[in-house]
């Protein structure tokens, strides 16, 4: 009989991520399989199962070719022609953050199931954090 996991019994881990000279896309794979729990033995895919994962240094991120210039995000604000666009080399200066949650919520699940586990992702652009209480692991992906 298999043993699916449920809501109540999970138990929930911090790890911390160093994201300096990380390619951005393998590191964001890697932390959308931990956010999701897919590295533990009782994965459902039906439950949130993950773990919490502190990423720190998103300003020292890599991306390979000539993604900083060629990728663009998009967002637009809800008025007519209003459309922003930004290159990957502005929004790496301006919000380096959002560079990874975005690349993570890309592979994470489309649902209210995806979006509690992109909950668990907590990037900081330095060195610091304030999730020492938690006892995080450091854990090199």
């Amino acid at each position: 009989m298999t043993d699916f996991a449920k809501k109540g019994e999970v138990e929930r881990k911090w790890y911390v991520v160093d994201a300096s000279e990380k390619v951005l896309g393998r590191l964001a794979t890697r932390i959308a399989s931990y956010l999701r729990g897919k590295h533990k033995p009782r994965f459902t895919p039906n439950v949130d199962t993950g773990d919490f994962i502190v990423v720190v240094n998103a300003e020292k991120i890599r991306l390979t070719g000539r993604k900083l210039d060629q990728k663009v995000y998009y967002h637009h604000t809800g008025y007519p022609g209003g459309i922003k666009a930004e290159t990957a080399r502005k929004r790496l200066q301006r919000k380096p953050e959002e560079i990874i949650r975005s690349a993570v919520r890309g592979m994470l699940p489309k649902n209210r199931l995806g979006r509690a586990m992109l909950k668990k992702l907590k990037v900081y652009r330095g060195p610091e954090h304030p999730h020492q209480a938690q006892k995080p692991e450091v854990i090199n992906l």
